[in-house]
């Protein structure tokens, strides 16, 4: 029999994100902060009202690929080109220096048997650190879309940095893995990845072409072009998952690229956003939140966990924002950007849970691990509105931000 609890799920999760994102933004921080919170405090981390969901964890996947959609549609090309190869230097960085101090941190505790991973005590060091590089760029992106701020130098850059990093972070796990499984192929993960953007790139040209010439011809009725879209969309994220193994918010994210030329990009943009607002956004950003679990901790675990977070957050703000600074970025631009590139978010999550079935992570480590994604998760909107505040606008003769979320 079909239940229909769903619908109660999905009013208090919108209920919630809501009236937590009006308190956030009346102390002056992200509303995105208040979503994240509402998740937290309903789920089981707190009152254990909600728990994930099947229903749940796919809305939220197509609030993420929406989301990542319309920043590609509100992204410039042409600044985004701009951007290009510092934001290979800027991705270089950011997953050096956080696998290095993940590394000589997890060196440090991973002693006396702790773990019960099968992997060597190398190989779960190496893929701590490989953690520590992902990036969640979804918070990132709404938080800089809510300040108005998305499509700045330092925003063009971050999100050309996150889309080379999740390239990076797909190589680096799949470099160790393969240390412990025959079946992975690191060639064969370059060659897809390649493949990937050549295809992407082909059918995006088709397409936009296609939407360009249509959009001229037919000036009545445009709710056809945000159907075509959305289905250009979704499958472009489809093929980058299941056929290249680049992650569907890529493909998403690529989409927008490819329909942000066309003529009517903003009327498309608004009804996307109009969707995301009122569905899409809450539950994902509250999904994050609903996946936490904080489970028993030892006194070590614990000095790990804090140890954790700092290495997290520091060493992606000091890889970032050296590779910035190496590519001629200001000092408060490659704060910036560094600060945007902290969130780990689901991403982490992921990737610990594939490293654990290959027993490169012990069961040991994933309390700290959560712990460093909450963390990272929750106080990235903050630091985006602090180092992107209005002093810092007026310095880069920026417009002071503006709140897009009522």
């Amino acid at each position: 029999m079909l239940s229909y609890e769903f619908l109660f799920d999905i009013a208090l999760i919108l209920m919630s994100t809501k009236l937590l994102g009006l308190l956030t933004k009346k102390i002056q921080l992200p509303q995105v902060v208040g979503a994240l919170l509402a998740g937290l405090l309903l789920g089981p981390a707190c009152l254990n009202i909600l728990h994930e969901t099947d229903f749940i964890l796919q809305v939220a996947e197509l609030g993420v690929i929406v989301l990542m959609f319309t920043a590609g549609l509100e992204t410039d090309i042409k600044e985004l080109k701009k951007t290009g190869k510092a934001s290979i230097v800027i991705a270089i960085l950011g997953m050096i220096i956080p696998l290095a101090g993940g590394f000589a941190l997890a060196s440090m505790f991973n002693k006396g048997g702790i773990s019960d991973a099968a992997a060597a005590p190398l190989l779960q060091n190496i893929f701590i650190g490989i953690i520590l590089t992902a990036t969640s760029v979804s918070i990132t992106v709404e938080t800089l879309k809510e300040l108005g701020k998305l499509n700045t130098r330092a925003g063009n850059a971050i999100l050309g940095a996150a889309i080379i990093d999740d390239i990076l972070g797909v190589i680096a796990l799949t470099v160790v893995t393969s240390a412990t499984s025959t079946d992975v192929s690191i060639g064969l993960v370059l060659i897809k990845i390649a493949l990937f953007f050549i295809v992407g790139g082909v059918a995006g040209f088709l397409f936009s072409r296609a939407m360009e010439h249509s959009m001229n011809r037919y000036n009545m009725d445009l709710r056809r072009f945000v159907v075509l879209s959305f289905v250009f969309c979704l499958l472009l994220s489809f093929c980058a998952e299941h056929f290249f193994g680049v992650a569907d918010i890529t493909g998403a994210f690529m989409a927008g690229l490819v329909l942000s030329n066309t003529p009517r990009k903003h009327y498309i943009m608004n009804r996307f956003e109009t969707t995301a607002y009122m569905l899409l956004s809450p539950i994902f950003f509250a999904s994050i939140g609903i996946k936490v679990v904080i489970p028993e901790m030892t006194p070590a675990l614990v000095a790990f966990s804090v140890a954790l977070v700092i290495m997290a957050i520091l060493t992606k703000i000091l890889g970032c924002g050296l590779g910035a600074k190496l590519c001629r970025y200001t000092t408060k631009e490659a704060i910036q950007i560094g600060t945007g590139m902290v969130s780990r978010g689901e991403v982490a999550l992921i990737v610990a849970s594939k490293g654990s079935a290959f027993g490169l992570m012990g069961t040991v480590f994933f309390g700290p691990i959560v712990i460093m994604v909450v963390v990272t998760t929750v106080i990235t909107p903050v630091l985006l509105k602090i180092v992107f505040s209005k002093k810092s606008s007026v310095v880069n003769n920026e417009p002071a931000f503006e709140q897009k979320i009522a």
